[in-house]
This record gives structure tokens, C-alpha cells and sequence, in this order.
């Protein structure tokens, strides 16, 4: 008997907690891909990410010494137009990041037909299984889609905080607590508008109440709770309304809110202000530098590992993203940067014509200011153009180009 008195006293114990910002506070939900999407502020620093990096085009250079030569190669129009699968490489790209970010693993099936690349195909990471070998320095895998065995290195796998290359993790596992915090007070504030904003409260009773009492209360608060015209519910001598929970001020919801969003932002590595459209240039510097190239520093990476034939990284190629492209929505940066490579003859005018893919004017000099004194540091020679003079800083004689030439003759 003690034992049945005991487990009854157990029960009578259990405490369920109904407020769902309580819930949040002292619980962590599993939060799925599903419901992290319905937090906004993660949703659209997502969106922005791979918006962002599957608009950047990637181009394949070729490393000769000193010289770096961009190639013109058939692999690019599966990664820049058309992968040859449902999904076009806009699409591709971004489906990618998106299960980079969120899950850790982002994959690309390479479609072979001996060394040469067919197809791309998008494969969602959620159909994507690998088991590792419990050797912690020799390390291979068993990968599998759907049950059907794969080659590791028939994908483009990129991944985050990985420790095998191929598989990794992502914010809904780094990250649930926050994530839980976030969806929750959404879904507080949803109850509190479907209720019409009625706060949570019991109702003490100065003398028992018959059933048919209570169930009658129990309906008429239903319907003061369930939003409709009823708003109104009579309470009877020696009943009394007791609140038990705090209005949204008192909570600071939407000061909650804007910290959420600020902490989601950091675990993105991105401003809120980013997000918002309020940054300014040095905000909208970091956000590429600490957000952005470390996600197109790792597909580059993943992309020279799977793409390229073993000969050709040992000739010096690699696959680039096209950073320009990150500041062809400012017209005054652009230009200026254009400018700059001008003056400084990095780069020549019908080259600056063809970025912005305006015809070419046949103008093939460089211009040099007569202003300048170009020296050459390996033989010490000097020639200052304005004066067609030559000199060497290794001997103290100076002639005009043209009296070398007759004491030549």
C-alpha cells in the first residue's frame, strides 16, 4: 500500500507547463528545418547568404609561373548556366548553401562519363548517408542515396565544422537552444493574437461548484478565449479572476524579438543591419568579408577537390568565384574600382568594357603618365620618359637616349 501511495503522491507532483515562452525557458524543442524557417530573422539571412553566392559566377584559371591565365571550359556552363538536371545553376547553388548553413552538408552528384562531366545534380542532404570507418587517421567512408551505394568523391560535398570532409553540422544542430528561444515566442505571440490578446488566469471560489457549473464556465471561457464576438464572461458572487501571466509589455516581447534576431544574425557571422538594409560601407565590408568569403573559400576548395583531374591540379588550375560581381550593384563603387585599375594599368579600357559587356573600342595602348620614372630593379636602368633620358643608379653617367645611339654608330 505504501508503494501505490508513493507513485500517487508522484503524480499529484508533476507540474505540466502550459506557457509556451515558459516552455522555451526550460525546455529545448527538437527544431527541424521545418520550423527554423519560420523564424524571420533566420529565414532571411539564409535567403540573403545564398541569394548572394548563387549570383557570384565561378571561372577557372590556370596558374603558369607568375602569369595567371583565365581558360574558357565546357565545366563552366554547368556551374555558371545550366547543371543538366531539373534545377538551373542559380537554383543549385542556392539549394546548396541553404543545406550548408542549416544543415552542415551541401551536396552536388557529379554525372560522369569517363573524365568527362555530363551533368550536376543537386541531392538533398537529407537522402545522403555516410558511415566512417573507426580508423581516426586512415579515414574512408561508406556513402549511400536512398540505400544505393556511392563514391565519395562523385560529389561536390561541402561542409561545415566537419572532421571527415564529407559530413558535417549545421545551426539546427549547433545551435537548437536559440533556435527553440526564437520559435517559441513566435508562437507565444501567435496564441496571444488568436485569443485576441486574453492573458492566462484561474478562477478561485469562496464554495464548492456543482459539474454542470463548472462545465458551463469552462464553455463560456472558451469562447471569450477563442476570439469571437462573445467577450464578455459573468463571473458570480464569490467568484474571483486570478491572472497568471504577464502582458507583452511586462514580457518585453519585442524587445525579446530584436535580441533573437541580433543573436541568429551572429551565428551567421552577419549584421542585423545587413539584414535590415541599414548598414552602412563598413557593415556591408564585414558582412562579405567575415560572412561571405569563407562560404565561397570553402565551395572553391570542394570544387578544385572534385572537379579537377589529378593532371590538371597539377598544372596549376583552379576554380574562382568572380568577386566583382559583389559590388556590381553599387554603380559608384564600381566604377571607381574600375578607375583605379585604369590608372594604374591593371587593366585596360576594352578590358573595363567587356566586365560590363559593352563593345570593345580596338584602344590597345597604355596610357603612361610622362610624370612617372620607371626603373627597372634588376638591372638598375632608369628612364624618365618626359625628358627621354635613361640613367643607372650603378654608374654616375647619364645620357639621352639619342646620343647612346651615334656613339653607338
Amino acid at each position: 500500500m505504501g508503494w501505490f501511495r508513493k507513485k500517487q503522491e508522484i503524480r499529484e507532483a508533476e507540474v505540466v507547463i502550459d506557457d509556451p515562452v515558459l516552455k522555451a525557458l526550460l525546455t529545448t524543442d527538437n527544431i527541424d528545418r521545418e520550423k527554423a524557417l519560420n523564424i524571420p530573422s533566420l529565414y532571411g539571412c539564409i535567403e540573403m547568404i545564398s541569394n548572394t553566392v548563387a549570383s557570384i559566377p565561378i571561372k577557372i584559371y590556370k596558374e603558369n609561373g607568375k602569369d595567371t591565365e583565365e581558360l574558357q571550359d565546357y565545366r563552366l556552363k554547368l556551374l555558371n548556366e545550366e547543371t543538366g538536371d531539373l534545377l538551373n545553376s542559380y537554383q543549385a547553388k542556392k539549394a546548396l548553401i541553404r543545406d550548408f548553413l542549416l544543415d552542415g552538408n551541401g551536396y552536388l552528384y557529379i554525372n560522369k562519363k569517363g573524365n568527362i562531366v555530363e551533368s550536376l545534380h543537386y541531392v538533398e542532404s537529407r537522402y545522403v548517408t555516410a558511415t566512417k570507418n573507426v580508423d581516426p587517421i586512415f579515414k574512408s567512408l561508406d556513402v549511400r542515396v536512398l540505400g544505393e551505394q556511392k563514391r565519395e568523391f562523385d560529389f561536390v560535398a561541402l561542409t561545415k565544422n566537419t572532421v571527415d570532409g564529407f559530413t558535417g553540422s549545421g545551426i539546427l544542430a549547433d545551435n537548437q537552444q536559440i533556435l527553440s528561444v526564437a520559435y517559441n515566442s513566435i508562437k507565444y505571440e501567435n496564441n496571444l493574437v488568436r485569443t485576441g490578446g486574453n492573458r492566462k488566469g484561474f478562477l478561485k471560489a469562496k464554495n464548492k461548484l456543482t459539474q454542470e457549473i463548472i462545465e458551463k464556465l469552462k464553455q463560456s471561457w472558451r469562447n471569450l478565449y477563442s476570439n469571437n464576438t462573445e467577450n464578455v464572461v459573468v463571473l458570480n458572487d464569490g467568484l474571483e479572476f486570478q491572472e497568471a501571466s504577464n502582458t507583452c509589455v511586462e514580457m518585453q516581447l519585442n524587445e525579446n524579438k530584436k535580441t533573437n534576431s541580433e543573436e541568429i544574425c551572429k551565428l551567421l557571422n552577419m549584421s542585423v543591419k545587413v539584414l535590415n538594409g541599414t548598414a552602412n560601407d563598413a557593415e556591408q565590408a564585414d558582412y562579405i568579408k567575415n560572412c561571405i568569403m569563407p562560404i565561397l573559400k570553402a565551395f572553391e576548395t570542394a570544387l578544385n577537390k572534385s572537379l579537377l583531374l589529378e593532371t590538371e591540379k597539377d598544372s596549376g588550375y583552379y576554380f574562382a568565384f568572380d568577386c566583382k560581381e559583389l559590388i556590381k550593384g553599387d554603380i559608384k563603387k564600381l566604377f571607381e574600382a574600375y578607375k583605379v585599375a585604369v590608372d594604374s594599368n591593371i587593366m585596360q579600357i576594352d578590358e573595363v568594357r567587356y566586365e560590363l559587356d559593352l563593345k570593345p573600342l580596338e584602344f590597345n595602348y597604355i596610357k603612361l603618365g610622362l610624370q612617372d620614372v620607371l626603373l627597372d630593379p634588376k638591372t638598375g636602368q632608369v628612364y624618365t620618359p618626359n625628358m627621354n633620358a635613361t640613367a643607372n643608379l650603378n654608374s654616375t653617367s647619364q645620357t639621352k637616349e639619342g646620343e647612346e645611339d651615334e656613339s653607338r654608330d
